[in-house]
This record gives structure tokens, C-alpha cells and sequence, in this order.
């Protein structure tokens, strides 16, 4: 079973239809962290029985990589039928789409007992999200869905989703998830407005991102992954704690003068095991 300090390793999440197998292969082939077998939007509603087929067929077969699979709204037939299908298999993950209430990861988790990555895509859902996710120990990550919560809030403005975005940094830390999952980015052919809104997110305290084309997944792997000047800081930065331990210092300048803290050495240790 794939577990959520795992899940939170992932920089970049490939979204693949359930109804094409083929691209299922050469996604698993290409450079995405992980993929997403998705049931929900990808699917038209006359293929849904297909795509269940299909995702179950894949759940069973081994691949080199995480394979999570995004299920229909499970309050409505269709992610009821989803769920029906995939109990007793051996699936790695769930996304969930829509999620507003614990009663519904509670459903969840009555078929499927396993890691949970839910979107909050609704006002309810923000308004919930620590309580969301805390309601399991299955809950592994958030993310939000943006194109979804502007409608559902009636903005065209991006940054008018800013304080959702702080919301879900701030409810995934306090519930001691990893950041959250950035939403994707829709402009598939805007491959510079990617990379600056994919590196304001890690800036904010995002971490990875959903995609739904390749050509996306080079400038997401690489605005979280730290750069060498970034390692060869951290690594620096950590020489000068062990040195601070040897005089019985739990803050000190190090050999830049800067002020060092348990704070900034945590810093740093996350760089190095982002860059590990």
C-alpha cells in the first residue's frame, strides 16, 4: 500500500482517461512521479462501466511507479458504482473529488481501506478542510480544485483564490499532511505560465502539482526539486549545526553569519531529502 509520507514525495501527478489503456503504459514509461487513473471528467457517462473495467485490470498489474485512481463524486451512482468495483482490490490510492464531509470518506474507506487524496473543490470543502483532514488516518493529501471552486464561488479572478490556497497550506501542516497538491494547470500550450505559477505555489508551500499533459511534467519536476546551490546550502548550513552541537549551541551564526535556528536546520533538512 502506497503511504502518505510517500505520496507526499511526488512532484508531478499524471492525469490518464480509464478509458485508454495505452497511454496508461506510456505514462508509467515517461517522467511523472505518479499517475492518476481517472474515472471522473476524462470519462464520458456512456463509457463509465468501461473505464471501471479498465481500472480494475490496473489496479491488479504491477507498474514502476504510484498508480492512484480519481473515482466519481462518491455521493452520486456513479462514484457509488466506482467504489463497488474497486472493493477488494489492491488499490494504491483514491482521489476524491468534490469531498465536503467525513460521511463520505467514511463511505469511502466501508470499500476501499486505502491512502486518500481528497479535492476540495467546493466552498463547503474549504470551509471543512482541517476537519477533512483529520477525519481518517487514511487521508494522505489535499489539494484543491480550482476551476471548480471559482465557479462554485462565482470569481474569474485567480487571485481571488489566494486565501483558499493558504487555507489548504495552512489545514494540510496543522493535520501534519505533506503541502498540498497544486491544482492543474489548464493552459496546456502556457508552458512559461506553468512554470511561474507552479514555482509561486512551492513558494507558498505547495508541494507537487496534477498535470494532464507531458509536456507539463518537466517544469513541474523541477520547481520542486531543490537546485545545487540549494543542497550545497543545506549541507553547509547542517556542518555548522554539528558544530554548534560540539559547544552545546541551540542557535548560532553559521559560516555566513547568519543566525541559525531549530527552524532553519529543519529547513535544511527537508531540502536534503527533497533532493535525496
Amino acid at each position: 500500500m502506497t503511504t502518505p509520507r510517500a505520496a507526499g514525495a511526488a512532484r508531478s501527478w499524471l492525469y490518464v482517461p480509464a478509458t485508454r489503456p495505452d497511454l496508461l503504459a506510456k505514462a508509467m514509461a515517461g517522467d511523472a512521479d505518479a499517475v492518476v487513473l481517472d474515472l471522473e471528467d476524462s470519462v464520458p457517462a456512456g463509457r463509465k462501466d468501461e473505464a471501471r473495467a479498465h481500472a480494475v485490470e490496473a489496479v491488479t498489474a504491477t507498474w514502476p511507479k504510484p498508480l492512484w485512481i480519481r473515482v466519481n463524486q462518491v455521493r452520486t451512482p456513479e462514484g457509488r458504482a466506482d467504489l463497488d468495483a474497486l472493493a477488494g482490490t489492491p488499490v494504491q490510492g483514491l482521489r476524491l473529488p468534490k469531498c465536503e464531509s467525513p460521511e463520505e470518506i467514511r463511505s469511502v474507506l466501508d470499500h476501499v481501506d486505502a491512502p486518500l487524496h481528497l479535492l476540495l473543490e467546493t466552498a463547503l470543502g474549504v470551509e471543512h478542510a482541517f476537519t477533512l483532514a483529520t477525519a481518517a488516518p487514511q487521508v494522505a493529501l489535499l489539494s484543491l480544485g480550482e476551476a471548480d471552486l471559482a465557479a462554485d464561488l462565482r470569481v474569474n479572478d485567480p487571485g481571488a483564490l489566494d486565501w483558499a490556497r493558504a487555507r489548504i497550506v495552512n489545514a494540510s501542516r496543522a493535520a501534519g499532511l505533506p503541502g498540498p497538491v497544486q491544482s492543474v494547470w489548464t493552459d496546456v500550450a502556457d508552458v512559461d505560465g506553468l512554470t511561474a505559477d507552479t514555482r509561486h505555489g512551492q513558494a507558498y508551500g505547495f508541494f507537487g502539482r496534477s498535470v494532464v499533459h507531458p509536456r507539463q511534467i518537466p517544469p513541474v519536476n523541477a520547481a520542486f526539486t531543490p537546485g545545487p546551490a540549494q543542497v550545497e546550502d543545506a549541507r553547509r548550513l547542517l556542518d555548522s549545526l554539528r558544530r554548534a552541537e560540539d559547544t552545546g549551541s541551540a542557535a548560532w551564526l553559521d559560516d555566513r553569519g547568519r543566525f541559525v535556528d531549530p527552524a532553519v536546520v529543519a529547513r535544511a533538512r527537508w531540502v536534503l531529502d527533497l533532493a535525496g
